[in-house]
């Protein structure tokens, strides 16, 4: 008998319990690194159960662990942030909070990516596991993480001694819920998520009158034609079979149009699928930028802030084919595809090169069914709400059980007694 019947028991019990949680996590999103009300119900939960809980590991994170004799150390991971948008789901548990961001300005709160759902997940596992230690062998390791929506919580858990202070784990997993159809889930070998690289340039001129544009030096002339310039890095540097894509998402400069402002900034993201075509692509940004600048006979350099960088992940390939196979053999091979590389980025990888162990990230399915079977004989697929969107709400059921038990089936494959 596969470990997740052994369990099955304990999830059934489990569900409505963390389901009440989800409720509650869905009201009330935090942004990130701001965690602080959803690590201290997350830490009040598992302390309920009885098992031990370290708080505060870089900023907000949780982490558990669950020790069980002799054995194998898993790592489950989950992400805690919300969004700064509007939920327009018309569900009768959405959110309807606002707050204040770093720059002070107020602004509304989503779930909208799915990370409550994910919490709920890693809950309900840790719950299961905690309650059935006599089908299993090992150590469980489940971190609650902060700001995964800007790269920066992997950081920070790490930084704060997350590999002093904790074993270092034989495999870690990682699932992130998306749109296809609850009850389904998806993997893929090898590289499943982007690089993602954000970053602020500003050009800097010299002031002036708009009549007299010979006396001053335009740095919006300089953004612009950085703007179409980038554009060419991926079109005519980047190789064909490689995939790259620059994405200028902000354009701030002057204050009145007839006012030659003295700075421009441009914001923009940077996706590459290849750790040398990053790299390459970054120093072609920078190239670019400065030639333009220099073009313009500018008085200095343009400056570059880092807003974010997150890593490749590429799933380890012999460890995703044995996850995959399980799950195709407890949920019907009808059930498990294999999908594309996804054009999102993640900051979970961080822990398996930081220990340099191997990983897997996959993705569990949230539409209900009856709505899922609809958009496929539509051919209106590609229009579900999904993550990040306003309209998106998850069927709660199955899609709670089903990732509590894509959970424990994959660490089962490690912890299981033989």
């Amino acid at each position: 008998m596969a470990f997740v019947d052994v369990v099955n028991p304990a999830i059934v019990e489990v569900i409505p319990k963390v389901e009440a949680i989800y409720k509650e996590l869905h009201m009330a999103p935090e942004l990130s690194m701001q965690e602080f009300n959803t690590a201290a119900k997350v830490a009040a939960y598992l302390r309920n159960i009885g098992v031990e809980v370290t708080e505060k590991v870089g900023v907000t994170g949780v982490v558990v662990q669950i020790k069980n004799g002799e054995g194998p150390v898993i790592m489950l991971r989950a992400d805690m942030d919300g969004l700064p948008m509007k939920e327009d789901t018309g569900v009768d548990y959405a959110c309807t909070a606002t707050t204040v961001d770093k720059s002070g300005k107020t602004v509304p709160l989503a779930h909208a990516c799915g990370h409550d759902m994910h919490i709920t997940w890693l809950l309900g596992a840790l719950t299961v596991m905690n309650a059935s230690k006599n089908a299993w062998k090992g150590t469980v390791i489940g971190i609650f993480q902060p700001g995964e929506e800007i790269a920066a919580g992997s950081k920070a858990m790490l930084a704060d001694g997350l590999m002093d202070r904790f074993p270092k784990p034989d495999i870690i997993l990682g699932q992130h819920l998306v749109q296809g159809m609850a009850g389904t889930c998806s993997y893929r070998a090898g590289q499943i998520l982007t690089a993602g690289d954000s970053m602020k340039v500003t050009f800097y001129g010299k002031g002036g009158h708009g009549g007299m544009p010979n006396n001053a030096i335009d740095p919006i002339i300089m953004a612009a034609s950085a703007v179409m310039r980038l554009q060419t890095v991926v079109a005519r540097e980047v190789p064909p079979q490689t995939q790259a894509v620059i994405t200028v998402g902000e354009f701030h400069a002057g204050t009145a149009e007839n006012i030659i402002p003295d700075e421009a900034y441009i914001k923009l993201n940077i996706r590459t699928t290849d750790e040398e075509v990053r790299e390459h692509v970054l120093a072609a940004v920078k190239r670019v930028c400065d030639a333009e600048a220099a073009a313009s006979n500018a008085p200095k350099m343009p400056s570059y802030e880092p807003i974010n960088d997150f890593p490749l992940t590429v799933n380890d390939k012999e460890a995703t084919m044995k996850i995959a196979e399980a799950f195709a053999e407890h949920f019907g091979q009808e059930n498990v595809t294999e999908c594309p590389p996804a054009g999102a980025s993640e900051d979970f990888s961080r822990y398996g090169r930081a220990w340099n162990v191997p990983y897997v990230y996959w993705f569990v399915g949230g539409t209900a069914p009856e709505k899922y079977a609809k958009a496929v004989a539509e051919g209106t697929v590609a229009t579900l709400p999904g993550p990040h969107s306003p309209f998106w709400a998850p069927v709660l059921h199955p899609t709670i059980e089903h990732g509590i038990k894509t959970m424990l089936i994959a660490a089962g494959l490690w912890l299981i007694k033989k």
